[in-house]
């Protein structure tokens, strides 16, 4: 069976491929009248979305179900993914706006005897650097109703499971959350006294930060001692300044002692690796009990309310004093199951240590040659007429003026922070070239400058090798090029060789969208592709004709995984040429991702389209959301991404 338009062809996942078909013809012979006659006639496939209620039996949790409505985990994913695109593109603003006051200083001490003295200078950068780009994306957010969840709710929030963690308070704003970024209580008004909530008592506290921010705060995990809000000291020493007042969320938590509403707790500490420097973690349901009010630490009076966790809930991922979600390794004596101390051999950054609790004894990686660089077969020239590049000095500033920055659509494709995030995906990115002025640190060269965070191939008990890692990863940092040798997909025989590592070169078809590829952000300078605006059965051109092959020669990317729903997504790049048939693949964050958490990536496999050796379609996916929830990714047991 031959599975076209798939982005890395892989044997071991299509015989996955032919058995999730296989489940989807059952559940369609089981379905009936839902899908009668539409596996007989291939022709006759139903819109995406067209609703079709379904037997509870027949579904995950006896659940009638909407094909066409998207999970409620998917739709917190999409929201804090826009969240992440707004914010990259304020930072993006914020950084070209504080280069122009550096860009005019230099210009005006070149011309003026008497120089600014360094205190001025030191306060011009901070006032110039005193926006919040996470603030003005909730707000863009909010008034474009982008937000999820508006409306608040006592309990837990659809899609967000005890332990989820967010890195900015702007984030949980932006899910329906925690509806402020700066209070601590979130709570409904009189408003909410309609509707379902009509026999409560108003206002009734919903969530509580618990940051450490209040001196009297004394939080045991399991059982929480909170101070109410109010009369605290904003300079940032903790203390109180005057007394507090039982109203708005104090008369809330209060109200919710006397009605036995639940509140969210979210526990925030302190994380160097995030790019905020803090973590917020949903710690699940707690009640509030009791309430008191007494003189605090410092003689005002303050408000306390004792709050105790909710028995059956999952186990605690944080304490009072740490962040235990995850134990990351110190020093090469801490890993367990270590099989090699680095398969890369000193080639990368930073060592890629290799660990195995499945085999015994651990076996390391075998059958490849670790390489950090594209190689090319002997039949293949790669392009060398690069036709432009900027004449920038030391690293690239101004967008107007740098070449290669026009060509990204007038501005630069990547922002400084955190060491170079993608702000976001689009057809294909223009980095800096070994004809351009700038040096090797400079922004647009992100994907060149090798591994910014340490990872970790490690065994797993199903799915073969796999790879995490022990860094924190902001949305759109660079995690690796995908590296083997460059081969003419025709001299390719992956059924004869058996080999699972080849990656198709496909920056045509996420252009135009083909083959179920999303259509990325179309605002950079590509030339004019015909074939790209024929009509389907006309698009041979447009096959991919190069892939790369990692099968006995690459590096990192080779094992990472598939996934339905993946944290990584493929950007096509180009840097020492403009041909996009030989575009570099790299691999970037699509979330934001905590330590230890496997990487992912989807592959790209059409789900409408097995055939046969004949060429004809032997099968057509009814129902997308059966074929969905029967994908090899939650087969078997399986609790993380494949």
């Amino acid at each position: 069976m031959v599975v076209q338009g798939q982005r890395r062809v892989s044997a071991r996942i299509q015989e996955k491929q032919e058995e999730k078909q296989r489940l989807v013809k059952r559940r369609m012979e089981l379905l009936g009248d839902v899908v009668k006659g539409g596996a007989e006639e291939q022709n006759e496939v139903p819109s995406q979305t067209t609703s079709s209620a379904v037997a509870g039996d027949d579904l995950p949790n006896g659940s009638v179900v909407n094909v066409s409505e998207k999970s409620d985990t998917a739709r917190v994913k999409e929201t804090l993914r826009l969240f992440n695109k707004h914010y990259l593109q304020f930072v993006q603003e914020e950084e070209k706006r504080c280069a122009k006051p550096t860009v005019n200083r230099k210009a005006s001490k070149s011309k003026s005897k008497k120089a600014k003295t360094k205190k001025e200078e030191t306060q011009e950068d901070a006032k110039a650097k005193a926006k919040r780009p996470d603030l003005k994306a909730v707000s863009k957010m909010m008034l474009n109703n982008e937000t999820l969840f508006s409306e608040k709710r006592i309990g837990d929030i659809p899609g967000i499971k005890v332990g989820y963690q967010f890195y900015s308070r702007c984030e949980m704003v932006a899910v329906g959350f925690h509806s402020h970024w700066l209070n601590g209580i979130d709570y409904m008004g009189a408003s909410y006294s309609k509707g379902k909530y009509k026999n409560y008592k108003f206002p009734i506290a919903t969530a509580i930060v618990l940051s450490g921010m209040y001196e009297d705060d004394l939080d045991n995990a399991e059982d929480v001692v909170y101070t109410g809000q109010g009369g605290h000291n904003l300079t940032g020493n903790k203390r109180q300044s005057r007394d507090q007042v039982l109203a708005r969320g104090n008369l809330a938590l209060k109200n919710c002692v006397e009605q036995s509403v639940p509140v969210r707790v979210i526990r925030g500490h302190k994380s160097s690796s995030s790019y905020t420097k803090k973590v917020y973690t949903y710690d699940g349901l707690y009640k509030v009990i009791q309430y008191w009010a007494e003189k605090g630490i410092s003689g005002f009076t303050v408000f306390k309310f004792r709050l105790r966790r909710l028995e059956g809930q999952p186990i605690l991922t944080t304490n009072q004093v740490f962040f235990t979600h995850g134990r990351v390794p110190q020093s090469v004596s801490e890993i367990r199951g270590l099989a090699c101390e680095d398969i890369t051999g000193g080639q990368e950054n930073f060592p890629i240590p290799a660990t195995n609790m499945v085999d015994d004894p651990p076996v390391a990686p075998t059958g490849f040659l670790y390489c950090k660089s594209l190689q090319v077969a002997q039949n293949i020239k790669l392009p060398t007429n690069v036709v432009v590049g900027c004449n920038c000095k030391g690293e690239c500033v101004d967008p107007r003026i740098c070449a290669c920055a026009k060509l990204n659509g007038s501005d630069f494709p990547y922002v400084h922070r955190d060491g170079g995030r993608l702000v976001e995906p689009k057809d294909v990115v223009f980095e800096c070239g070994p004809i351009c002025g700038c040096g090797p640190d400079c922004v647009n060269r992100t994907s060149q400058q090798g591994l910014k965070y340490r990872l970790e191939v490690f065994r797993t008990p199903k799915k073969g090798w796999a790879v995490r890692s022990w860094d924190f990863i902001p949305a759109g940092g660079p995690v690796c090029e995908y590296i083997g040798v460059l081969k003419r997909t025709e001299d390719v025989d992956v059924s004869e060789n058996d080999n699972n590592y080849i990656f198709d070169i496909d920056c045509l078809q996420t252009m135009k969208g083909l083959d179920g590829r999303e259509r990325r952000l179309r605002d950079v300078s590509i030339p004019t592709i015909d074939c790209l605006d024929r009509p389907e059965d006309q698009r041979s051109e447009c096959l991919p004709e190069f892939c790369i092959d990692a099968g006995t020669t690459g590096n990192i990317a080779r094992f990472i995984n598939h996934s339905c729903e993946p944290n990584l997504f493929v950007q096509c790049v180009l840097s020492s040429h403009h041909d996009v048939k030989f575009a570099r693949v790299v691999l970037f964050a699509a979330d934001n991702i905590p330590p230890l958490q496997e990487l992912t990536y989807d592959y790209g496999y059409v789900l409408d389209s097995v055939c046969g050796p004949d060429g004809k379609l032997k099968m057509q996916v009814i129902l997308s959301w059966w074929f969905r929830w029967l994908c090899f990714c939650s087969l078997a047991g399986y609790n993380q991404p494949f």
